[in-house]
């Protein structure tokens, strides 16, 4: 199976372009947690940098890691468009071995990341990173957004249909049940505390964007390059419903589970 790095360095514009950018609220939620102000962060898969731009201006010293160079290029473009860009850095790393040093961060962030990270190497390396007191922060939104509930249905019938591919043809991440990132957390010893919460947020969005949210799939890429055509797939099918059901701009509602540790 093609690790992260391979995946998704071959989309990294596509993915950029259609992924949900993480809410403000997050950063309040986090840093509030932590009981920082002005917090050193770190956030590992940070991948095409979405979610750099909720430290701007609240965080004193930010330092994405990123094993691709397409994502990582991305990445470094956004962090240079902000206002406090001397506060960010992009660096080439993974979540086993950042190359940071210890203790030198007050949170540490994972974005729709830490399924692909190993996490008995990856947890250790992570409260290594985190000062005492400190906070780990993985966070993922729930697939699909609240949209239409006959794209809703033909959403789940395409997700059905790969999940058996994916096992079958071995292009599943081996840590993929994001519902068990927490346990995970709390089994490796190295958090006095554990817990989830849910935050939501709101963008627009019309047929093609769902469309190619689903196109953006770690899974669904694999597949189609493995030679799956779209009908197999189910996209052929979900591309149908959503042009018919969301005929123009629509509300595109997310819910982020984020998973929350203490050093």
């Amino acid at each position: 199976m093609a690790d992260a790095t391979t995946r998704f360095s071959s989309y990294a514009g596509a993915y950029d372009r259609v992924r949900p950018r993480p809410p403000a609220v997050l950063a309040e939620v986090i840093s509030q947690w932590a009981g920082v102000t002005g917090p050193e962060v770190v956030d590992i898969g940070t991948g095409s940098g979405l979610s750099l731009p909720l430290w701007s201006g609240r965080a004193r010293k930010v330092t994405g890691v990123e094993p691709s160079g397409p994502m990582r290029a991305i990445a470094q473009q956004r962090a240079a468009g902000l206002p406090d860009q001397e506060n960010f850095s992009v660096v080439d790393g993974r979540a086993e071995d950042t190359g940071l040093p210890a203790e030198s961060a007050d949170i540490v962030t994972a974005s729709q990341a830490m399924h692909w990270f190993d996490p008995d190497r990856a947890l250790p390396e992570i409260a290594r990173l985190l000062r005492p007191g400190g906070v780990l922060a993985a966070y993922d939104c729930d697939w699909p957004p609240c949209v239409d509930w006959e794209v809703d249905a033909a959403y789940r019938a395409c997700e059905e249909q790969q999940f058996a591919l994916e096992i079958g043809r071995d292009v599943r991440p081996p840590y993929a049940a994001k519902e068990e990132h927490a346990g995970r957390m709390r089994r490796s010893g190295r958090f006095r505390y554990v817990t989830e919460v849910a935050v939501h947020s709101r963008e627009e969005g019309d047929a093609e964007r769902f469309v190619a949210l689903a196109l953006s799939q770690g899974g669904t890429v694999a597949l189609l390059e493995q030679g799956l055509t779209k009908d197999e797939l189910g996209l052929t099918r979900l591309r149908e419903v959503a042009e018919r059901r969301i005929p123009g701009p629509v509300p595109f509602w997310w819910t982020y589970r984020v998973r929350l540790a203490v050093r």
